[in-house]
């Protein structure tokens, strides 16, 4: 290869074969670079598109970054259905073999720590979303009473205020909800994180993103897991409970961590539009890129 290496993730040594036509970011296939026993799986990336300033401009474009981010988790799919892979940083990348190699001798007893943690495990996310206007015509069905128009300014206000009330009545209920959800849920996982709400302008779900956690579960317990949360989706009108995965472990992988540089709040906004092709197709939250080795 004569290209950068872009470096999806590191696993150990697997029998079964990937995918004949499996193509990732940019359109290139991936192959396996081994090093001490460990697997680096990775793709020869124009150096044109993926050098330090070109990617770093390429960051401010969404578009690209989506697709990127669907050729990056194309790849973690195919190594999950048939090993369990750690996965990198949305946009790893290296100047060449060499480069990779120094990383993962650098990495090596971490990588294999996390391995030794997450075999035979993996992430499940749930999302409960509020919508109001669902959740106020569950409401006024069961209590019998639809609203009539305003007679005056203070039937108007009064009304209003009676809605305020109502909406916060519904947070207060779907945060009881959630709560309830995580607890149950987080006794059968081995571990679980709860991050931030999504912004709904940038994830384009409906309604408001009441919780969003990722539960790391062992693969023979995700049948009864998915039960438990399918069981849960029509208990409280007005929420919507979503379930995705199974995914590679990727709100675990905890190995690489080091101190994290601030995120612009371009790229942060960027690094959540990436996400909705990788979880919807959907962590973790496609990572701060990390610099090309030099």
């Amino acid at each position: 290869m004569t290209g950068l290496r872009y470096v999806y993730a590191v696993c150990r040594p697997f029998g079964a074969a990937l995918q004949a036509q499996l193509t990732g970011v940019a359109g290139a296939p991936p192959k396996l670079l081994t090093h001490h026993g460990l697997i680096a799986v990775v793709s020869e990336v124009p150096e044109r598109d993926f050098a330090e300033e070109p990617l770093k401009a390429h960051l401010e474009d969404l578009d690209w970054l989506a697709a990127t981010a669907r050729g990056h988790q194309a790849v973690i799919d195919a190594l999950t259905a048939v090993t369990t892979p750690l996965p990198l940083r949305l946009g790893t990348v290296f100047r060449d073999d060499s480069g990779v190699r120094v990383m993962m001798e650098a990495r090596e007893d971490a990588f294999r720590r996390a391995l030794d943690r997450l075999e035979g495990r993996v992430e499940w996310g749930v999302k409960v979303y509020l919508d109001l206007e669902a959740a106020e015509a569950a409401e006024a069905a069961e209590a019998a009473r639809p609203q009539g128009k305003a007679a005056s300014g203070r039937d108007y206000l009064r009304q209003r205020r009676m809605r305020s009330r109502s909406q916060d009545d519904m947070w207060e209920k779907a945060e009881a909800f959630s709560r309830r959800l995580h607890e149950t849920l987080s006794g059968r996982a081995e571990d679980f994180r709860l991050h931030p709400p999504q912004n709904p302008t940038l994830s384009g779900a409906a309604g408001r993103n009441v919780l969003n956690a990722a539960y790391l579960v062992p693969r023979g317990n995700s049948e009864a897991f998915v039960e438990v949360v399918d069981r849960t989706k029509d208990d409280a009108p007005g929420l919507r409970v979503e379930l995705t995965g199974p995914w590679a472990a990727y709100s675990f992988t905890e190995f690489h961590e080091e101190p994290a540089k601030a995120e612009e709040p371009e790229k942060a906004e960027a690094s959540e539009k990436a996400e909705a092709p990788k979880k919807s197709g959907e962590p973790q939250e496609p990572r701060e890129p990390q610099e090309e080795d030099a």
